[in-house]
């Protein structure tokens, strides 16, 4: 898919159908005198229903609709006839889709499973006749119920994908060439950072005809949930793996801290994500000799101990380890603690503050949402740019 149909996040108003009033009605016939009160009911007004869609991968077909509106429930008629109720609007999403309220950010809901459906809004209820009114001592009651008003809410929605096995790493550490290597997907890849704009998912084969779903986001850098380059706005799509692989290059000077400023960002954007099953795998060992490869092994015990964590070394391009990296993968997601993915949502920031458009300093008249995403967004200006040289 190409990367500018990747919608992950969009921003709706909706609004569910107003109830229909009830009918104030007296019957009259010619040989019926004082035939009594047979005003009818108004209709129920439409919900407004999301419904989970396991053939949809994005929230593309959400990117211009930007208003959804149920209709309203009919009023009831004479001779006790009912409104008709008014017309449910369902709204397909992408399993993995989490709602928030778009004026408060208060978490509303979320869609896991396809073919699930959640009422969002409410129609209004029909307002009763002047039927249901009638006793003994107001036998021609001349009022009617007016219908319930209609429920409407500005809505955030987001995507969050579905996946096993979620890679973490710098720009340029591997993640798409070993998604490439191991699963039928064909991510961008090239030599400069940040090639990977938007999220790719992957298949990897195992043995027994049994597989796994592997999930490659953007690079992470230093300050990523701080909003840096393109992380606090993919960070999200690896909330729900079961296992997380790290992935540091073997050319990096220093293993263990490029290791940590990974978990110091997944722990900054939402503390949950270090509960999860870790994985370190060393890649582009293929630029190692023997004698690196040795040296590294050794280093690589030693961190072992210090993390508590399995470490594999990899080669994508020599298939060095890809193996034995599936073999640890595999293992973990079979383990019961890794076999159910629940996450809380914690409530997202839709405050506003001004910033002047050149210099970024406060009180100026520019308005910026923050955690709202322009999806015109231009992204190739980060092609070519080395992580390491932002400030």
């Amino acid at each position: 898919m190409p990367s500018g149909n990747f919608i992950d996040y969009v921003k709706i108003y909706c609004r569910s159908g107003k109830g229909g009033a009830g009918c104030m009605h007296l019957h009259r016939a010619k040989y019926v005198p004082k035939g009594g009160p047979d005003g009818g009911d108004g209709g129920r007004g439409g919900h407004i229903i999301l419904e989970g869609n396991r053939n949809l991968w994005t929230l593309l077909h959400l990117k211009y609709q930007k208003h959804i509106m149920a209709t309203d429930g009919g009023h009831g008629g004479q001779s006790r006839s009912f409104g008709k109720d008014g017309e449910d609007k369902i709204i397909q999403v992408p399993c993995g889709t989490v709602v928030y309220d778009g004026d408060s950010g208060e978490w509303l809901c979320e869609v896991k499973e396809h073919g699930e459906r959640i009422v969002l809004l409410k129609g209004g209820r029909g307002g009763l006749g002047n039927w249901h009114f009638r006793t003994a001592t107001n036998q021609t009651p001349r009022y009617a119920q007016p219908g319930e008003p209609c429920q409407e809410r500005n809505v955030i929605m987001q995507l969050k994908v579905l996946a096993d096995v979620g890679l973490v790493g710098f720009p340029n550490a591997g993640k798409s060439t070993l998604l490439s290597v191991v699963s039928a997907a064909k991510p961008e890849i090239a030599d400069y950072p940040f090639t990977t704009l938007t999220p790719n998912l992957g298949i990897v084969s195992y043995r027994d005809n049994r597989s796994f779903c592997m999930a490659d986001i953007p690079g992470i850098i230093e300050g990523a949930s701080e909003g840096k380059g393109l992380g606090l706005r993919f960070l999200r799509h690896i909330e729900r793996n079961a296992v997380l692989l790290f992935m540091v290059p073997a050319t990096s000077e220093k293993l263990d801290k490029e290791y940590n400023i990974l978990l110091s960002e997944l722990e900054k954007y939402n503390p949950e994500l270090l509960s999860k099953a870790r994985i370190l795998a060393i890649s582009k060992c293929d630029t190692l000799d023997e004698a690196g490869i040795k040296k590294l092994r050794t280093k690589v015990a030693k961190l072992e101990a210090k993390f508590g964590i399995k470490i594999v070394l990899i080669s994508s391009l020599s298939g060095l380890g890809i193996n034995e990296l599936k073999d640890a993968l595999f293992e973990e997601l079979q383990k019961e603690q890794n076999q159910v993915i629940e996450i809380s949502h914690a409530p997202i920031d839709v405050t506003v503050r001004e910033v002047k458009a050149e210099t970024g300093e406060e009180e100026a008249p520019q308005t910026i949402y923050l955690n709202e995403v322009d999806e015109e967004w231009d992204l190739s200006k980060y092609k070519g740019i080395g992580w390491d040289t932002q400030d």
